[in-house]
């Protein structure tokens, strides 16, 4: 399967975080046994990995189930079964799918990593984390005990509020946060320079903020945050897809953007 192309979350519970943490955390989510999945949505489990592409959005995997394989940067891990781990997301990641596969999510937005737990994303580019190094061994063992969804998504949120509360708010965390509403606010039709006047800031302080707090200049994340959702979109209603509601200037402008970001052809997937 590969996101976006494929509906990925025909096999995944989510739940949306509460108020608090709405403008730090995109989702959580538990992945289904194969049996549970193909009861609800009709699936077959035939599909042989996961493929996501970049997207700059901290994520925690914590293993619930057996061993499987993950390849992060063209480069392979075996995560162990009582391994956690945390990716950045900073390139594409393919994970193995095997039949016994039961991982618990959460997928925080940029900089949002920092601004609930203080850890700077910028710093995990290309890296597969121990997420022992940084969350409770007291709570990772409780939500891996015998548990439903809702449970260990309210031992996981509470937690994680607590952190957020104790937090304190991050003047570069927040600029960006703001540049990012603001860029999907317009549309998706703002370039780096006109971001930065309506920041009332330069273009060089601008790149300097992004590049601290997401890891990436706002042009390249701007670029993959228009790819992801003009994709989407595409994919969902391809009769009444418009290139120019997302800032695109024909087809074949949108077309060379989602090549570059996923590797592949439209033309492969339809």
């Amino acid at each position: 399967m590969v996101e976006i192309f494929n509906d990925i979350r025909k096999v995944h519970q989510f739940a949306a975080p509460c108020d608090e943490l709405a403008a730090h955390i995109e989702f959580f989510s538990e992945s289904m046994p194969p049996v549970e999945s193909l009861l609800r949505n009709n699936l077959a489990p035939g599909f042989k990995s996961v493929k996501m592409f970049p997207s700059y959005t901290p994520t925690f995997w914590i293993n619930l189930g057996t061993p499987y394989y993950l390849s992060v940067a063209d480069k392979t891990h075996l995560i162990k079964a009582g391994d956690d781990i945390l990716v950045l997301r900073d390139s594409s990641v393919e994970k193995f799918k095997q039949p016994t596969d039961h991982i618990f999510t959460v997928k925080f937005l940029p900089g949002g990593l920092e601004a609930v737990l203080g850890i700077n994303q910028a710093t995990l580019m290309g890296q597969v984390i121990n997420l022992n190094t940084i969350l409770p061994q007291a709570l990772l063992k409780k939500i891996k005990l015998p548990l439903c969804f809702d449970e260990r998504l309210a031992l996981m949120q509470s937690f994680l509020l607590r952190c957020y509360k104790g937090s304190h708010n991050d003047h570069y965390v927040q600029f960006v946060t703001d540049c990012i509403e603001n860029y999907d606010a317009a549309g998706m039709q703002i370039n780096t320079s006109q971001m930065a006047e309506k920041m009332f800031v330069t273009s060089k302080t601008i790149n300097r903020y992004f590049n601290k707090v997401v890891g990436t200049s706002p042009k390249n994340y701007f670029s993959i945050m228009r790819t992801r959702v003009a994709l989407t979109a595409y994919v969902n209603q391809k009769g009444v897809f418009n290139p120019y509601d997302f800032g695109y200037y024909d087809m074949s402008h949108f077309y060379k953007d989602v090549v570059k970001f996923t590797g592949q052809k439209l033309a492969a997937n339809f």
